[in-house]
């Protein structure tokens, strides 16, 4: 199939709400697929929020084995710190089997955001 949605697998990896504290989204299984991409979407920051994103990688789904991705594993950039009302995305050329998100608050009171993870290059399709 050519088109795009039976080719891609869309994963919540963080629920859209107003985060006042770090926040860690859940472990995405890659099985299956070739690549991956995280988008973030953010609303209003409050009180000068200050929040950091960043990918996870791990072979298992235990919170203490989740590492920061390395940068060679990474395509294009997450801003240092997220801007109100905004869409930002990174790929992931990694090989482990989970990766998720973290929004690490460094200052502020919170802010409105949410996160997918995209699964794509199928090995198998069309995607459910």
């Amino acid at each position: 199939m050519r088109d795009l949605a039976n080719n891609i697998g869309a994963i919540l990896a963080l629920s859209p709400a107003v985060q006042a504290a770090t926040i860690k989204g859940v472990a995405v299984d890659l099985l299956g697929f070739e690549s991956a991409a995280l988008i973030i979407n953010t609303g209003a920051i409050v009180g000068a929020g200050d929040y950091t994103p960043k990918l996870q990688e791990s072979d298992t789904t235990v919170d203490a084995d989740f590492a920061d991705v390395a940068a060679s594993k990474l395509v294009g950039a997450l801003p240092a710190s997220l801007t109100a009302d905004g869409a930002f995305k990174q790929g992931y050329i990694g090989f482990k089997r989970y990766i998720r998100v973290v929004v690490t608050k460094n200052a502020g009171t919170s802010i409105a955001a949410g996160a997918v993870i995209v699964k794509a290059n199928a090995r198998s399709r069309p995607v459910a």
